[in-house]
């Protein structure tokens, strides 16, 4: 088995190194502030760096599951950063959601420290994590790729090799883009419904019976409809960044979006006003309050 070093252990993360634990990998683990994942891993027999040269130092793979492109680039540059300790031939993945930008920038820099860097963002959810179900969009290196395939085949039900580096992070943010816009419109819709004084069920009931009918639409009735908000594991303030990174994007390529303004206005709206630990189905009671006369 070769030894992964694993830094970023939040909801996503934890779940993973959980997973690869189970396939009988051994880990070296840098964490975050929340200690939860952190320690039942170290319970389990991973090992605990002090920083991210040091995981990089004894890892031929490193892995990085992170919230933001800020947050990567903190972990890979500097004189603690994996950059400084990568070893010769050492694969890097990215499996958080970032800007493809700040991703090619980092891929020249792995290079030049002699090692392959690749992006990977994720489809799914944690469960799905803790089950080797989850989507894995790589891009990158394909010598690199099909030496970490067989770790990403234990994490993943579809893992994609889809092109040059920085792919992986740009198919990422239109499926974010797409999915969060359908997720609001129906958060929306349900706030609607109660306006004009009818069934949220009902609604749902039509809708779902056409061509309307998503797993999307499904996790926000999860909530809208019973009440619960697991089934969307995906924070408010998440989504914001996501949806922020797509326009980036466009704004980059020179491009206009118009369909993206309206989510990202509904989702930092309620970010900034409290919510954004609260997870996207929840999206439905801001829309209410926002209609409430």
């Amino acid at each position: 088995m070769t030894k992964v070093g694993f830094i970023g252990l939040g909801l996503m993360g934890g779940a993973m190194v959980s997973r690869l634990q189970d396939k009988g990998h051994e880990l070296v683990v840098l964490g975050n502030r929340d200690r939860t994942a952190l320690d039942r891993a170290i319970g389990r027999g991973a090992v605990e760096a002090d920083s991210a040269r040091a995981v990089a130092e004894t890892c031929d793979v490193v892995m990085l599951c992170m919230g933001t492109s800020d947050q990567v680039e903190g972990r890979m540059r500097g004189a603690d950063g994996v950059i400084a300790g990568l070893r010769p031939g050492a694969v890097v993945l990215d499996f958080g959601t970032s800007l493809p930008a700040s991703t090619r920038a980092l891929g020249g820099e792995v290079a030049a420290a002699g090692g392959q860097y690749l992006d990977a963002p994720l489809g799914r959810t944690p469960s799905h994590a803790l089950d080797g179900a989850l989507n894995i969009m790589c891009a990158g290196d394909e010598a690199a790729f099909a030496k970490v395939k067989p770790l990403l085949d234990d994490l993943g039900e579809n893992v994609f090799h889809l092109g040059a580096l920085g792919s992986g992070h740009t198919i990422k943010l239109i499926n974010n883009f797409f999915g969060m816009t359908v997720a609001n419109a129906m958060a929306e819709a349900f706030a609607m419904a109660d306006v004009q004084g009818v069934s949220r069920a009902q609604l749902y009931e039509v809708m779902s019976a056409g061509p309307l009918h998503s797993g999307m639409m499904d996790f926000v009735k999860a909530y809208g409809v019973d009440g619960d908000p697991t089934q969307l594991a995906f924070a408010i303030k998440n989504a914001a960044k996501d949806v922020g990174y797509y326009a980036q994007m466009a704004s980059d390529a020179g491009a206009t979006s118009v369909m993206s303004r309206s989510a990202l206005e509904g989702l930092t709206g309620a970010r900034d006003s409290g919510h954004g630990d609260e997870m996207v189905g929840q999206m439905v009671d801001y829309y209410a309050k926002l209609m409430t006369p």
